[in-house]
């Protein structure tokens, strides 16, 4: 009787989570920083002065970029900013490049790497800017850009580019600062709207406001869509956010239950329905109607998840028992269990790359977010509360988490990496924030 109440409840949760021209260069490709091996490594960065010529600091916009930069690069788990004051002899240089640096007094605080920021126009109206980072021991060159056309109201984009830029030349990419997050706000006890925010907290805004609940949000590869699960009073829907026309659709199916839909690599979309009985995941077409099932068993399916190919899914079934993890290979149409403890495991999120699943699991603690590596099969916690840790989701990266806690008394948007670690809190606003979701977002043509 117990197994089966169980059973019941966690129907009842699946149900209920229905309820500006830039220019940058690379000086050269090198990754320096591995944020995808075992461990996660640290490395220090000091940021000189802006400068609008020889030992004259930028008092303009080369202020402001240089705090927004600062801001951004704050937010990555790997690096640590060498503090100004640590600097003997100011961070006011003589040059920002060439011979004339003095790498030695960064050295001296610890520094391993010097980005220096040059207004060859000045900064007070704006114009452009040149970016270079060094390393301090060497001197040699690690990145160079040119961005033009800045203005006081480009600044957040511009500080946004240059960091992409800087963190793909260190890491190989740079899509945490290209990169979106859709989440689900909540505006009374039936009223729930997808909104959307940069990872660092930028342009947060709301793009649902239809009557009753909406969860599960996902992003389409072009950018274009935003598919949610929504419910009112009468029904539960597919809705569908189209970015090109600011329009909200409700699309309903036979069965009245439409559960975690997500967006395929081929901007298809999977999703848990309901027919005759529990719910298997079904694939729809371009037009959002149902097309064919993708996997289906006597228990219950939902929660699909994909790799960026589209050849692995990650899915939630209650085929053995109490919720597990389970990955289905296309390619050769093999399913196998993949979350080996616990037993209770939801809401998985396979990464771009392939490699690893994030998915929640009911711990004696509570709700936990744990990793587990698909080539090595370690597992590995990477949240630890205190509250309710639950809903993660890969950044287009497979390096960065996004995942909802109430760790701090309301639902908040977290980020943390695949490595565990200190996770930092999205700015959201007022209001309980969950279920965030990436997206990458195509520049303007």
């Amino acid at each position: 009787m117990r197994c089966r109440l169980n059973w019941l409840n966690w129907l009842s949760a699946a149900v209920l989570m229905l309820c500006c021209a830039f220019a940058a260069v690379p000086v050269r490709a090198v990754t320096l920083v591995d944020i995808y091996g075992p461990g996660q490594n640290m490395v220090n960065m000091a940021l000189a002065s802006p400068l609008t010529g020889p030992g004259k600091a930028a008092t303009g916009l080369g202020r402001e970029l240089g705090a927004a930069m600062e801001g951004n690069l704050g937010f990555l788990p790997f690096m640590r900013l060498t503090p100004p004051a640590a600097v003997l002899g100011g961070t006011v240089l003589d040059a920002w490049q060439g011979a004339g640096v003095d790498f030695k007094r960064f050295q001296i605080a610890g520094a391993d790497l010097l980005l220096t920021a040059y207004w060859p126009g000045g900064d007070g109206r704006g114009g452009e800017v040149e970016i270079r980072l060094f390393e301090t021991f060497s001197g040699k060159p690690v990145f160079s850009g040119v961005y033009k056309g800045v203005t006081g109201t480009s600044v957040p984009a511009t500080a946004d580019r240059i960091c992409a830029d800087i963190m793909e030349s260190l890491t190989g990419s740079g899509d945490f600062f290209r990169s979106t997050l859709a989440f689900v706000k909540t505006a009374g006890s039936k009223k729930r709207d997808v909104w959307l925010v940069s990872p660092t907290g930028k342009g947060l805004h709301q793009i649902t406001n239809i009557s009753g609940t909406a969860l599960s949000p996902s992003w389409s590869p072009d950018g274009r869509y935003v598919v949610f699960s929504h419910m009112d009073d009468s029904s539960h829907a597919l809705g569908v956010w189209d970015r090109s026309r600011n329009r909200v659709q409700r699309i309903r199916f036979p069965g009245n239950t439409v559960i975690g839909p997500v967006f395929m690599p081929d901007n298809k979309v999977a999703v848990a329905l309901s027919t005759n009985g529990y719910p298997n995941i079904f694939l729809l077409d371009h037009k959002f109607q149902r097309e064919r099932v993708l996997e289906q068993s006597p228990g219950i399916d939902v929660s699909p998840s994909f790799d960026a190919t589209g050849t692995k899914m990650a899915f939630t079934s209650s085929r053995m028992g109490g919720p597990q993890i389970f990955i289905k290979d296309f390619s050769t149409g093999q399913v196998r269990r993949v979350s080996m403890n616990g037993g209770y495991n939801t809401e998985p999120a396979l990464s771009p790359d392939g490699t690893l699943v994030a998915f929640t699991r009911l711990t004696p603690q509570g709700h936990r977010i744990f990793v587990q590596d698909l080539v090595t099969g370690i597992e590995r916690q990477v949240s630890f509360g205190p509250g309710r840790d639950e809903q993660p989701s890969f950044a287009p990266d497979s390096y960065f988490i996004a995942f909802a806690s109430n760790r701090s008394g309301q639902h908040r948007i977290y980020l943390t990496t695949r490595h565990g670690g200190e996770p930092r809190m999205v700015p959201t606003g007022g209001g309980a924030a969950t279920f965030p979701r990436w997206g990458k977002i195509p520049e303007e043509k």
